[in-house]
């Protein structure tokens, strides 16, 4: 089969099972999008008993946490890591490489369909959340419940590609001895000079990303979708919120580091995801422990 249709159908498949679930869903929990044949109040009534209901095992850590916890360390990473690259920016600037030397090729047209499917939807499930986060700030109402909407169709079409991000990258992600040092020299990007810094095909950041974008998004799909649901008794949606909202600030900080460096760090970085090859300088400088074929 040609690799345009297999690109065809597996595009097709994504959508059309995203659409299926999102239906499911959306016929299972009406009343989430529509008031039915009750009123707001009752409605809002009838969901503030099942996510606060009685002080139990996780009620007072729920309560404590959720206003005075998570919204300041969402703000605190949106706002203290742009100012820390910016700084990095002004300081050392971007990594240029010759794209002269020859190209190495280095991403497969399937794995740069599936990462683009992912980066798409991973960025609304970011942009979406931090709506549903500060959601007072732009005045709350149909706005934030769309971006709920798009949250959750996001969500699904996310969980679909994140496997086979999961099975292609699997057998370059595990930790090695050299990470360490690439830990040490924090990648080189604190030296204008262009040393070989210890790296595989990935870098020892990058396998972090990897490993919490793939698992990490895993358990932020099934702690989602307990909270959509509302299915599972009150400590556990509790319990659920709390992972949610932890998981999903260690991963938006990872996504705005993921952004940087693919769009500012490293000049043309983001051609190898069009493309699929980088510039053969790049590939010896930055992951020098890679074998070129």
């Amino acid at each position: 089969m040609k690799k345009s249709s297999l690109s065809f159908l597996t595009i097709f498949s994504i959508f059309s099972i995203a659409a299926a679930l999102g239906s499911s869903v959306y016929g299972q929990n009406q009343f989430l999008f529509s008031p039915g044949y009750e009123s707001v109040t009752a409605v809002f009534t009838r969901l503030s008993n099942i996510i606060v209901g009685n002080w139990q095992q996780y009620g007072e850590l729920f309560t404590r946490w959720q206003p005075a916890l998570f919204k300041p360390v969402f703000l605190w990473t949106i706002v203290s890591l742009p100012a820390v690259f910016l700084l990095h920016f002004v300081a050392f600037g971007p990594k240029v490489f010759d794209h002269g030397k020859g190209k190495v090729f280095f991403f497969g047209a399937f794995t740069r369909f599936v990462h683009w499917i992912a980066a798409i939807s991973f960025t609304l499930l970011v942009l979406t959340g931090l709506a549903v986060i500060f959601g007072k700030v732009f005045g709350g109402g149909s706005l934030i419940m769309n971006a709920r909407h798009i949250h959750l169709i996001s969500a699904l079409i996310f969980a679909l590609a994140a496997p086979w991000m999961f099975l292609i990258w699997l057998k370059d992600m595990f930790p090695m001895p050299y990470d360490l040092k690439w830990f040490f020299i924090m990648g080189g990007y604190l030296s204008r000079e262009k040393r070989p810094v210890p790296a595989g095909k990935f870098n020892a950041g990058q396998k972090i990303w990897f490993w919490l974008a793939t698992v990490g998004g895993g358990v932020m799909a099934w702690t989602g979708y307990q909270m959509f649901a509302f299915g599972e008794p009150v400590d556990s949606l509790r319990l659920a919120a709390i992972i949610h909202n932890l998981l999903g600030a260690a991963l938006t900080g990872f996504f705005i580091i993921h952004l940087y460096m693919s769009l500012f760090a490293i000049k043309g970085s983001l051609q190898s995801m069009i493309n699929g090859y980088k510039p053969r300088e790049e590939v010896e400088i930055l992951h020098s422990r890679y074998k070129i074929q």
